[in-house]
């Protein structure tokens, strides 16, 4: 068993050597984790148990990958027996490329491993995609939007009329969530609303597919509701949920691009802000 589970998780690795060449690497840099406890809590690393755990966790991720390249950039998978059953979900960005969403994911199932190594509870974010374990609970249709598993950027410095500025931002959270929500909008909602005659505020809000549209609905309200509190009127924020996300920025970010827009983040430019 051992040995098929490095065979499993070596398949991820190469996914990962296939990522584009001509993509900036800060892409594939993650922008949140969470992992739930420390491996040392499930005793003898060499034990059937360890052994067993990690089979099934290299197993639903490098299945994610796999699923999601044909599954539109969303796929969910689910290994394990006994009492310790893994159910997995992997969600790319909805308007990035199909080759994109495989770079980022594989990247993702690579990283979440090294990072929590097998923990209970595992999750990462990345601009691009979104993947998480859990075992042992199936989560698959739940809004999940645990505050102590999320991910809130903000940029630095706010707007100069704070008001002004958030009823702007607030226009468009509006529009881009109204549109993630309707049918055949598939999670993912993108909006403009023009600030300035030289600034527009550009939104994105998404859903991980598994959710039906009352529930993304649900999971995009609680996540808007907290950009007053979080995001002031800084010059961009993004709050990453597990079941749902909700950006914006003053320039161009999503696909397609307009000009001068810039797809990946610059981290040196944002503060991760703390939520309660």
């Amino acid at each position: 068993m051992a040995a098929l589970s490095q065979l499993v998780l070596v398949a991820v690795v190469s996914l990962v050597a296939l990522l584009p060449l001509g993509m900036a690497a800060t892409t594939y840099d993650p922008i949140g984790s969470f992992c739930s406890e420390t491996w040392m809590n499930y005793g003898d690393l060499n034990s059937s148990e360890a052994v067993t755990r990690r089979r099934a966790v290299n197993f639903v991720v490098s299945d994610l990958v796999a699923k999601a390249r044909t599954g539109g950039g969303f796929a969910t998978s689910k290994a394990g027996r006994g009492s310790e059953v893994f159910y997995g979900l992997a969600q790319c960005r909805g308007d990035v490329s199909g080759g994109d969403c495989d770079a980022c994911l594989a990247q993702a199932a690579k990283q979440m491993v090294s990072n929590c190594n097998y923990t209970s509870d595992s999750r990462i974010w990345y601009e691009y995609c979104f993947m998480r374990y859990y075992s042992s609970y199936n989560f698959i249709g739940d809004v999940d939007t645990r505050e102590d598993a999320s991910v809130t950027l903000r940029r630095w410095p706010d707007m100069d009329n704070p008001k002004a500025f958030q009823k702007v931002v607030g226009k468009a959270m509006v529009k881009a969530t109204t549109q993630a929500v309707s049918v055949g909008g598939n999670g993912l909602g993108r909006a403009k609303e023009q600030y300035t005659p030289f600034v527009s505020v550009y939104a994105l809000a998404q859903c991980t597919r598994d959710l039906a549209p009352p529930a993304c609905a649900q999971c995009l309200s609680s996540t808007v509701s907290k950009f007053d509190k979080a995001c002031d009127a800084a010059q961009g924020c993004q709050i990453d949920y597990s079941s749902c996300w909700a950006r914006y920025e003053i320039y161009p970010f999503y696909f397609p691009l307009e000009a001068n827009g810039r797809a990946t983040i610059d981290m040196n430019k944002y503060t991760k802000v703390t939520m309660h």
